[in-house]
């Protein structure tokens, strides 16, 4: 996690307070004082100011550069999910941003903090449509936490250290920044700036004793995890609290890593493709502590599991935003609270007995259990034999990132994520995300194994970031389920319109080839017994390695076939 303890920083590297800088100095000066060490770019001519000053700041701010503006914000957004604290992203106006608003999307609702940072016209050509020109604000309004934009130098330090209160603070979110090229070159005093620290409300006294009450009435209870402004040891303050009152625990979309899925306490994940009996389970708790979810379509499958706009289930939501309980729900108790304030509250709140649910806990981590072992898969590539082997062979601090489609659920299913920070994944469900965020794992923790598992439709949306990889040294694994097809949309295409394929069928490249020619290590894996050698020597190239996994595009999902759909389809219809 991020140091956000605060202290100052000085006015400019090469200076003191007063010196007179650009405005592109000025902000790169601001992204020192608030300790903004990474910088994700496809260079622009609309912002070579801060390129510029970059170029004196090398020592302390790290320049990534990417091959694609959706590449650099989708690993700026994974560097602040990662970290807790913002990166950079650094893009031109018009296609740039325009190319970048997907990782501001993400960001948005997976709850990250991010900054993105426009290169902009110049003042005295805005509002004629000039060159590239766009009005972000406007864009990015809806999309982002706030979307503001820095019309004179002398308010640079102000703009900047609002966007990173703004993006760490109550619910994390992306902020954007539109800078003027001729702004940037103007000249103004440089300000001393300190860091700022994150602003999370804390659980009343009130509200925890009564959280007790309604928790010791309960029969069962489920204890529902996710959302952001988690850390390590928020996470460890949430377990004591889950062991000391006999919680069963789940995790919501994508928030896996917010308790050990090893521990006897955790019952497993509610998101796509849920385990059935954990959907039932969820249905006839008879009291809900969501802690951080913001309870939206996928974590409730369609609004199911809790029925709008009063849940059958009591139920208590603490969300770091106050506006965010009673959106979809009204719930018994609402907690205004961040997550590690909430859960040190918690572990300290004096348990109840949880004895009394014993057999139901123990009957939640059953069915769990059984849920992990893989069904029989079609084809010589099994791809759930292929999930436990990195599930029994790769250490608790390893990062997994994916981006989206029905390849991952067999890692959602079958991997058990050990810690937090050991997931990267798109709660907002973009596809090409997760090599760039392998990227930007390693860029953050070099030390750490970086393994990223995308289908062959999602990675090709994000390959030219291989030379991103490569250029930097870094060397995440990148693992390409290949099935020739987008296959989430052909699962959805057979069950509505069995037999009618339109648009989904892919004639890809060959992926080794492809990681070859971009200096990345590349094989291929056909059979299941080949993949274990492979994967060791992917660890041990010392580069980024690829492996293609051909399986058999009939095994569509953990429990189904894309034959087995079609036919009932077909026969529904008969």
């Amino acid at each position: 996690m991020a140091d956000t303890t605060g202290g100052s920083a000085g006015a400019a590297a090469t200076g003191g307070e007063g010196v007179r800088r650009s405005g592109g100095q000025l902000v790169v000066d601001a992204l020192l004082a608030q300790g903004v060490t990474t910088v994700f770019t496809v260079p622009g001519e609309s912002f070579l100011a801060v390129l510029d000053a970059l170029h004196d700041a090398a020592d302390h701010i790290r320049v990534i550069t990417c091959r694609h503006e959706a590449g650099a914000a989708n690993m700026a957004e994974a560097h602040g999910k990662l970290t807790g604290w913002p990166a950079a992203c650094l893009v031109t106006r018009g296609p740039g941003a325009c190319h970048a608003a997907v990782g501001v999307h993400t960001a948005s609702q997976d709850s990250t903090p991010m900054l993105l940072l426009i290169g902009q016209v110049a003042r005295d050509v805005r509002d004629r449509e000039a060159f590239q020109e766009v009005d972000f604000t406007a864009m990015f309004g809806p999309l982002a936490k706030w979307a503001g934009e820095v019309r004179e130098a002398s308010r640079v330090g102000e703009y900047m250290r609002r966007a990173v209160q703004t993006a760490v603070s109550g619910r994390p979110g992306p902020v954007v920044l539109s800078l003027p090229e001729d702004m940037q070159n103007d000249a103004a005093p440089a300000l001393r700036q300190s860091r700022v620290r994150p602003t999370q409300a804390a659980p009343t006294a009130a509200a925890m004793a009564e959280l007790r009450q309604r928790l010791d009435d309960a029969e069962w209870p489920l204890l529902l995890l996710g959302g952001g402004t988690w850390s390590a040891a928020g996470v460890a303050d949430i377990q004591a609290f889950a062991e000391a009152n006999g919680l069963p625990v789940t995790t919501s979309f994508r928030a896996q890593d917010r308790f050990d899925n090893r521990h006897p306490n955790y019952a497993g994940h509610v998101g796509i493709a849920i385990d059935p009996a954990l959907a039932q389970r969820v249905r006839d708790a008879d009291l809900i502590i969501a802690a951080g979810p913001r309870l939206s379509e996928i974590t409730t499958s369609g609004y199911t599991l809790l029925v709008p706009p009063r849940s059958r289930q009591t139920l208590i939501h603490i969300h770091p935003d106050a506006d965010e309980p009673g959106r979809t729900y009204e719930p018994d108790l609402a907690i205004a609270a961040g997550m590690d304030a909430f859960a040190a509250a918690a572990r300290a709140m004096e348990p109840v007995n949880g004895s009394e649910w014993l057999d139901w806990r123990g009957a939640a981590r059953a069915d769990y259990e059984a849920s992990l072992k893989p069904g029989p898969f079609p084809g010589a590539l099994d791809l759930g034999r292929v999930i436990q082997h990195l599930d029994a062979t790769l250490p608790d601090d390893a990062i997994i990132t994916n981006g989206a489609g029905n390849y991952a659920t067999w890692v959602h299913r079958f991997f058990r994520y050990r810690g937090f920070g050991t997931q990267l994944a798109p709660t907002s469900g973009a596809m090409g995300y997760g090599v760039p965020a392998a990227i930007a794992a390693k860029a953050a923790f070099p030390d750490r194994v970086v393994v990223n598992i995308s289908g062959d439709g999602c990675f090709m949306m994000s390959a030219a970031e291989l030379a991103t990889a490569r250029q930097h040294g870094l060397d995440p694994v990148f693992l390409v389920v290949n099935n020739g097809m987008y296959g989430t949309i052909r699962m959805h295409q057979e069950r509505h319109y069995p037999g009618r394929v339109v648009a989904t069928d892919l004639i890809n490249p060959d992926f080794a080839a492809l990681a070859e020619a971009h200096g990345v290590l590349g094989q291929v894996v056909t059979e299941t017994s080949q993949f274990p050698d492979a994967f060791e020597r992917a660890l041990n190239a010392g580069r980024a390695a690829l492996i293609e996994l051909r399986i058999d595009p009939d095994g569509i999902t953990t429990r189904d076939t894309l034959s087995a759909i079609r036919r009932r389809a077909l026969e529904a219809q008969a």
